[in-house]
């Protein structure tokens, strides 16, 4: 599942549906999808995604949190891909809730 988050002042984003459902509940939403939140809701929601992305603990991709040392390999998941911080995931979309909150916009998804 993919959900797209739209706002009248800043180009669509679209996350796969995990990650979309992380963020909308670390904003305070419910995850439902379709959904929307309030031009007046919208500064709050985006203080709580960037509290959440700051607080995110910056692990070194040699030094894991337990303080072993990785492979190589442990940087990617079981596909062979790289893996993604939450800090780079939410980037677009902490951007789009600026933009929203300067223009009293509404943000909506589906």
């Amino acid at each position: 599942m993919l959900v797209t988050f739209k706002s009248d002042t800043y180009s669509n984003i679209t996350l796969f549906g995990n990650i979309a459902l992380t963020f909308l509940k670390i904003m305070g939403h419910s995850g439902a999808v379709p959904g929307a939140i309030r031009a007046e809701d919208v500064p709050a929601a985006l203080k709580r995604l960037s509290k959440a992305v700051e607080d995110e603990p910056a692990a070194s991709p040699l030094t894991p949190a337990n303080g072993t040392v990785k492979d190589d390999d442990d940087d990617y998941n079981e596909d062979n891909e790289p893996m993604v911080s939450l800090r780079n995931r939410a980037l677009p979309l902490l951007e789009l809730l600026r933009a929203a909150v300067e223009s009293e916009s509404n943000v909506m998804w589906e």
